[in-house]
């Protein structure tokens, strides 16, 4: 295996560089998601599993939906 002339994997670098800056301008900035809700809601499951075995899948049916619609809603994708 060659190696490359130390010119032309600098040239190579540089245009790599500025193909990466230009994506990285292009792209705009997202919004922070607060995903706190979904952390909360699992915390508030688990310790209903252990409270409450039995009574559990509908604990984490309710938390599954709102967790679902606070996902959709915080995106920004409501219809």
């Amino acid at each position: 295996m060659s190696e490359l002339d130390p010119r032309l994997r600098d040239e190579i670098d540089d245009q790599v560089a500025e193909a990466l800056d230009a994506y990285l301008a292009e792209r705009r900035p997202r919004g922070r998601r607060r995903a706190w809700p979904v952390v909360v809601t699992v915390a508030l499951g688990v310790v209903t599993t252990w409270l409450a075995p039995g009574e559990a899948w509908a604990a984490w049916l309710a938390i599954g939906v709102t967790n679902a619609a606070w996902l959709v809603v915080v995106s920004g994708k409501a219809g």
